[in-house]
């Protein structure tokens, strides 16, 4: 039971229990205190049924227990007058109910209109509230415009009261003043008003006298009521006019009267004696444009009092501040011009005013003249002008509301390019939810506007608050829109200014959405102006020089620079202009030539390194025999050769020779080395096993030694190895007899038998490699060799055994010659010549390319290895026989046949000539060319 009693005692204290009134009104916090003896209790609350605010005022009957029953009587009874005085009076200047007194067994409640305070809490007096006291009660100072705007509201609510009304108030003091919610000073506390009550004549107040036997909280405060009320027991409109001059005395003096009674009436009556005599000096602090205007107040002849109109006009009242409130409550009244003229010049009293004042009474006046579309261009600066001065917090929840419907207006176009001009101040203030539902819809509205000058000036202002803007925001609202704009811009100027926005935007973007969204969009424009040009030159610059940015080198040498240098030399571009290009295209070239080094150098440092490795790695697996019997390199050193080696391909130009002949890079090389063997089949063992076979054979095999042949004391003082090659035709090493001098009509020369000499054989020197000579001639007489082990070791098809070789003859007239050209020569064989004409003789020419023919009725001439017509020797015969051949042709300049008597020795290098044409030759019969072959 006493939880239950604890927590209705709780209830109690902040809610009225009972009351009808809490039905209709949401009851919030309590926030002031009021009337007689500050006895009502005010809170915040909202009206269920609109939800508008409101202020309810409450009486709790438990306060006043400590009185007699016929005190509390009297203290109810004169709340329910004042309550039900007030709800009939209808003024801007008295306090408006909206909701009527409720009674109840507990409490008396009533709704007023939203309040701020009474006069008394803001200057001082603290009585019946929260303890400890709001924080904006106890820090508040009110500011001179205020005070003089108030009472000038206070004696404009009199001037209704004694001059429509013919009522007094009666108990004048700051617990009967309230201020409301925007400002105002209202006029309540009607507990004690005395009304006229002569209707026909002048006016009549009945005395009220003050009785000292009852309690104060009953009764008229005595520190502002008037002296009369003791000199001659009556009561005046001028009464209420001398409370206004103690009023205005306490106000400036922190709340304290001129004289202070004590709330006993003896103490009164002294007071007022005191003010027969009432000094100047005692308004020491007021201002001294009211001094004499509050003595005048403060008089005891009531006649000689100002009344509320005439001191409402003193020149206290003439502030520029208070004139400026007083206009806005008088807007109504107004036509559209006079209020356009009036708020073109109020930015500039806004900005001297106390932001307290703006907040609380200008906003509220601006508010509701935006209902006139015609009006909102004149009144927005002035509400900017009080945004600019107001916290967040207070921007939050006071004016950002009123701008909301405001931004939506297109018409006229003067709104929007207000709040562009003023968005530094909307997006510093405004809370990214607001800013992405309300602002930057407007943004895009201004940009899709259509009118060139909207869209220039919100160009033009973007990038000054782009670092407010939400990144998001920026690159999915802004940026698109902006590259549209310029895309199909109207106006070359529009298509300047949508590139120099987007220049200036990309501080605030990321690397990788400016090459991919903004660079690629330059190439697309139309225009080829100097202007549009030094732009999109702007725009690279700051990509390729900002330090967050940058333009990757691929980018710069793919697109960029293709495409800025056709712009360079665009006819309109001035020097400067064109300067300017090169510059920047020199500062991209550099970047990508030194980007691309750095990364060439890179991987040239690994690839090295991956080389160090292989080589190291193949010199681990190989022997040393085994790679270099494999591949042979031979690198050539042409012009080109050098040009690839310095551009980088040295290593790449060396090629080697594999063992099946074919060419192929070194690195193709090591990397074949290095690879795993491949898997052989049958027959390439079985034939690679022969191979082995025969090399061991041949390396076992004893070497051949040349035997030389004797020679006779008359031998021919040099032979060379083509004669001894001719003269033995591959058949026989054997000297041949002599045969009988032969005349040659022509030339005078004859045959001579040539000594006996030293013929080489056809597996002469370096046929395989080495010196090797037979022990023995190769052919004599009655017996052959076997050279079939040789075969192997040659080429496999097209050839010709060796023992087919050594038997072949070579002085049979009309026998073909072998042909060699893929067999023992390798690469160059032998043609087969025969026999021309009767009189001449055909021989085997183991030669490449040449005939060993010679002319008709002249013996077949062998060329001799020169392309000139000089003779010259045969050096020898190598393993694939191009010695014997030479590459050249055997011309008809070089016989080796030679007429009787002329004592020349066969194939002499000296020997004279023959002529083509052999004209004088003496024809030979078949005896003598049986003879000359033996």
């Amino acid at each position: 039971m006493d939880v239950l009693n604890r927590l209705k005692s709780a209830v109690s204290t902040v809610l009225p229990v009972g009351n009808p009134i809490s039905g209709e009104f949401e009851i919030l916090t309590h926030r002031a205190s009021g009337g007689p003896a500050m006895l009502w209790k005010i809170y915040d609350g909202i009206q269920k049924s609109t939800k508008q605010e409101a202020s309810v005022f409450l009486f709790e009957k438990k306060s006043v227990e400590r009185f007699s029953k016929h005190e509390r009587d009297v203290i109810m009874e004169s709340l329910k007058k004042g309550v039900s005085q007030l709800t009939r009076l209808r003024h801007p200047k008295v306090l408006s109910v909206i909701h009527p007194l409720e009674d109840s067994r507990e409490s008396l409640a009533f709704a007023t209109e939203p309040v701020f305070a009474s006069l008394a809490n803001v200057i001082g007096q603290h009585d019946n509230l929260p303890n400890p006291a709001p924080a904006y009660l106890k820090d508040f100072v009110l500011f001179d415009v205020e005070i003089k705007y108030g009472l000038l509201q206070v004696l404009e609510g009199l001037a209704f009261l004694h001059g429509s009304v013919k009522m007094i108030h009666g108990n004048l003091c700051p617990e009967s003043i309230f201020i409301n919610k925007t400002g105002c000073w209202k006029i309540a506390g009607f507990e004690f008003c005395i009304i006229n009550t002569n209707q026909q004549g002048p006016p009549y107040y009945p005395f009220r006298e003050w009785e000292p036997r009852m309690t104060p909280s009953a009764q008229p405060k005595l520190n502002y009521l008037a002296p009369e009320y003791a000199t001659t027991a009556s009561c005046d409109t001028a009464s209420d006019m001398f409370s206004v001059g103690i009023l205005i005395f306490a106000i400036h003096n922190n709340g304290k009267p001129v004289f202070e009674s004590l709330s006993d009436w003896n103490t009164f009556k002294k007071n007022v004696d005191e003010l027969k005599q009432f000094r100047l000096s005692k308004l020491e602090g007021l201002s001294d444009l009211v001094k004499d205007h509050v003595k005048m107040l403060l008089n005891v002849e009531p006649s000689l009092r100002p009344d509320a109109d005439q001191i409402s006009k003193i020149p206290f009242f003439e502030d520029v501040g208070v004139m400026t409130l007083t206009y806005l409550d008088l807007l109504v009244q107004k036509d559209n011009l006079q209020k356009s003229q009036f708020f073109k010049g109020l930015p500039k009293v806004v900005a001297k005013l106390p932001k307290r004042v703006n907040l609380q009474r200008v906003l509220p006046s601006l508010s509701k003249e935006c209902s006139n579309a015609n009006m909102v261009p004149f009144i927005l600066p002035n509400m900017i002008e009080v945004a600019e001065q107001a916290t967040n917090e207070e921007y939050c929840q006071k004016i950002f509301p009123e701008f909301i419907p405001l931004f939506k207006i297109t018409e006229p176009i003067q709104v929007m390019l207000i709040f562009l001009q003023n968005m530094n101040l909307l997006l510093s203030k405004t809370t990214q939810d607001d800013i992405r539902n309300h602002v930057l819809p407007m943004i895009t509205r201004a940009l899709e506007a259509g009118m060139p000058q909207m869209q220039e000036l919100c160009l033009n202002i973007i990038p000054s608050f782009a670092n407010l803007v939400e990144y998001a925001s920026l690159k999915n609202a802004i940026i698109p829109r902006i590259k549209k704009l310029c895309l199909a811009a109207p106006t070359l100027s529009i298509r300047v200014n949508c590139l120099v926005c987007l220049g200036k935007l990309l501080e605030y973007l990321d690397k990788w959405f400016v090459l991919d969204e903004v660079l690629p969009i330059l190439p697309s424009i139309p225009s080829r102006e100097p202007s549009v040009l030094m732009s999109i030159l702007g725009i690279y610059k700051v990509t390729l020089m900002h330090k967050k940015l940058g333009i990757t080198k691929e980018m710069l040498a793919s697109k960029i620079l293709p495409f800025l240098f056709p712009l360079s030399i665009e006819n309109g571009l001035g020097l400067s202009q064109y300067q300017s290009f090169m510059s920047v295209i020199k500062d991209m070239v550099s970047r990508v030539e030194s980007e691309h080094v750095t990364k060439l150098e890179q991987l040239n440092a690994v690839q090295q390194e991956q080389r160090t490795l292989q080589k190291f790695a193949q010199e681990s697996v190989q022997t040393g025999s085994a790679s270099s019997g494999e591949l042979t390199a031979h690198v050539d050193s042409s012009a080109m050769d050098s040009f690839l080696s310095g551009c980088g391909f040295g290593s790449g130009n060396a090629t080697v020779l594999n063992k099946n002949g074919t060419t192929v890079t070194k690195a193709q090389a090591d990397e074949s080395v290095t690879k795993k063997p491949i898997q052989l089949t049958m027959e390439e063992k079985e034939k690679m096993m022969k191979q082995q076979e025969m090399q061991h054979r041949l390396k076992a095999q004893a070497s051949i030694q040349p035997k030389p042949v004797a020679t006779n004391a008359t031998k021919a003082s040099s032979r060379d190895l083509s004669s001894s090659l001719l003269e033995n035709d591959f058949m026989s090493n054997i000297s041949r007899p002599s045969p009988a001098p032969l005349s040659l009509a022509s030339t005078g020369a004859q045959w001579a038998a040539p000594a006996p000499s030293f013929q080489p054989s056809l597996l002469g020197a370096n046929a395989f490699g080495s010196q090797v000579r037979p022990s023995q001639p190769l052919l004599s007489s009655g017996k052959t060799m076997d050279l079939s082990a040789l075969d192997d070791l040659l080429p496999s098809k097209p050839k010709m055994s060796m023992n087919q070789l050594g038997s072949s003859s070579s002085g049979v007239a009309g026998k073909q010659s072998n042909n060699w050209n893929s067999g023992v020569l390798g690469q160059s064989g032998g043609t087969s010549v025969g026999m021309r004409h009767s009189g001449s003789m055909g021989s085997m020419a183991p030669v490449a390319n040449s005939n060993a023919m010679g002319n008709s009725r002249t013996a077949g001439n062998l060329g001799g290895m020169s392309t000139q017509g000089t003779s010259m020797p045969f050096q020898g015969v190598h393993s694939t026989m191009p010695a014997v051949l030479g590459g050249a042709a055997f011309g008809t300049s070089n016989p080796f046949l030679r007429p009787p008597g002329t004592g020349v020795s066969l194939m002499q290098p000296n020997a004279v000539h023959q002529s083509d044409s052999n004209t004088g030759s003496m024809p030979l019969s078949n005896k003598d060319i049986a003879d000359l072959l033996g």
